[in-house]
């Protein structure tokens, strides 16, 4: 497939070959299928975090011990990973030096 320029917003959860006026952190160039994955992981974290809004009025669960924190760490450590793979060298500098990455 051909490669297409993709602009990624980890804060905002988005993907997108259009961003229009929207702030990016990531411009890529990914195959369709690819930016996909993105958007699938975005969606993921939207529902786990809507979830964990939900979870967040018990007190009486403490942060560490909130499973679905522990899934949403997970989906941001799996999004730098795909950026880590497919950016340029001074985005896989960039991305080496964050905790996700380590």
């Amino acid at each position: 497939m051909e490669k297409q320029i993709y602009y990624i917003s980890v804060p905002n959860l988005t993907c997108t070959a259009y961003p229009g006026m929207r702030p990016y952190d990531f411009k890529m160039e990914l195959e369709p299928q690819k930016a996909r994955v993105f958007q699938k992981l975005f969606g993921h974290i939207y529902q786990l975090e809507t979830s964990n809004m939900v979870r967040a009025h018990l007190p009486f669960i403490p942060y560490h011990m909130d499973e679905l924190n522990h899934d949403i760490d997970q989906r941001y450590k799996q999004i730098y990973a795909l950026i880590h793979e497919y950016g340029d060298e001074q985005t896989r500098e960039f991305v080496e030096q964050m905790p996700y990455f380590s």
